[in-house]
C-alpha cells in the first residue's frame, strides 16, 4: 500500500529549491535559553573561613538570577555569634541540619535543634551561637543573594594584615544594609 498525501499535507520535491524568506521579513525569534541547573556535590562549593565557622557557599545567586543565595555553615562548639543585628535588604532562613544553635531574637532565646527552621524577615533583630559541646551544621538562605558577598568581604577583611576594628566591621555591614540591633533600622539597599 502506498500513501498519498492529502491536499493539506505539503510535499517536497528534491528537484525544487526550498522556499526562502523575503529579504525584508523579520527574523524568527530566538528560542529562550534553557535554565541552568546547579548541582553542588558534597565536596564542592566555595569555602569561606570565618573564625571557627566554616561556611560553604552552595549558591551565590549566579544560577538564580540573584534571587537566592544558599550556604552551609559548620559552627564549632562554644562559638559566639555575631552581635545582634538586623537586615533591611534581605530575608534569612536557617535550617538546622545537626547539633543545636541558639537564636536570640530581641530578648527571646530559641534553642533550635536539628530539623528546625528559623526565618528572619528584614528588620528583625537576631543573632545565633553554638553554646553546646558538639559542632552544629546549618543551611542558610539569603533572599535576595547579596549577603553572600558580605561573607566573602568579611573573610577578606579578617585575612588582611591589619587588625580589624569595630568601625571597619560596621562599615562593611552597612554596605549590605545591615545595622547593629541597637541602631536605627537601615533603609533598603
Amino acid at each position: 500500500m502506498t500513501e498519498t498525501p492529502n491536499a493539506d499535507t505539503p510535499t517536497t520535491d528534491s528537484a525544487v529549491p526550498a522556499a526562502t524568506a523575503a529579504p525584508d521579513a523579520p527574523a524568527a525569534p530566538a528560542a529562550p535559553a534553557a535554565p541552568t541547573v546547579s548541582v553542588v556535590g558534597p565536596g564542592d562549593g566555595e569555602t569561606v573561613l570565618l573564625g571557627t565557622t566554616r561556611m560553604r557557599i552552595l549558591e551565590d545567586g549566579g544560577t538564580t538570577g540573584h534571587r537566592l543565595g544558599i550556604a552551609e555553615s559548620v559552627i564549632a562548639p562554644h562559638t559566639p555569634g555575631p552581635p545582634q543585628h538586623r537586615h533591611a535588604g534581605h530575608d534569612e532562613g536557617f535550617y538546622i541540619v545537626s547539633g543545636s544553635v541558639r537564636f536570640t531574637v530581641g530578648d527571646e532565646e530559641h534553642d533550635a535543634v536539628a530539623g528546625t527552621l528559623v526565618v528572619v524577615p528584614p528588620g528583625a533583630p537576631h543573632t545565633f551561637a553554638n553554646v553546646r559541646d558538639e559542632p552544629a551544621v546549618m543551611l542558610s538562605t539569603f533572599t535576595p543573594d547579596p549577603y553572600v558577598r558580605y561573607f566573602r568581604e568579611l573573610r577578606d577583611l579578617h585575612a588582611g594584615s591589619e587588625a580589624v576594628t569595630p568601625e571597619a566591621q560596621l562599615r562593611l555591614m552597612r554596605r549590605y544594609a545591615t545595622e547593629p540591633a541597637g541602631a536605627p533600622a537601615p533603609g533598603p539597599s
